[in-house]
């Protein structure tokens, strides 16, 4: 169980570091990073620091990096799934479809429903998952 939840701890982490920068094949853009002087930057400095509480002080780590993923993922909620399932306004759904119009994804983009890309898919179930094995870990 402590090898799972490490590597799903790495995985989030390797994969939001995306969000600072640019994961891109040559035809593919996965992810535009948004840099240093960004939310997800800082977001990732506070997950890192959950991390490292996580396995220097387990007791408080836990339960410090937990609050950080549920705060993350009621934001990212609020950023994606929010407007996925009640709809958007024409301006909202607008920016977010500018926004990653250039990213993988795996179902296409509409012009009426906001549809997450790939690569937001796959970070919320990570975070998901990192939140189930922090609750799971003994």
């Amino acid at each position: 169980m402590t090898i799972a939840i490490a590597v799903v701890q790495a995985l989030l982490w390797i994969w939001f570091l995306g969000c600072t920068i640019t994961w891109r094949t040559k035809k593919f853009i996965l992810v535009e990073g948004m840099g240093v002087k960004s939310a997800e930057f800082f977001t990732l400095c506070l997950y890192s620091a959950g991390l490292v509480l996580f396995y220097v002080v387990p007791g408080f780590g836990r339960w410090f990096l937990f609050g950080i993923l549920v705060l993350w993922f009621v934001v990212e909620f609020f950023c994606h799934w929010y407007f996925t399932i009640f709809g958007a306004s024409e301006r909202k759904l607008q920016g977010y479809n500018d926004c990653f119009r250039g990213t993988l994804r795996i179902f296409p983009m509409s012009e009426t429903r906001l549809v997450p890309d790939l690569y937001h898919i796959v970070q919320h179930l990570l975070i998901l998952c990192n939140i189930v094995l922090c609750l799971l870990k003994p």
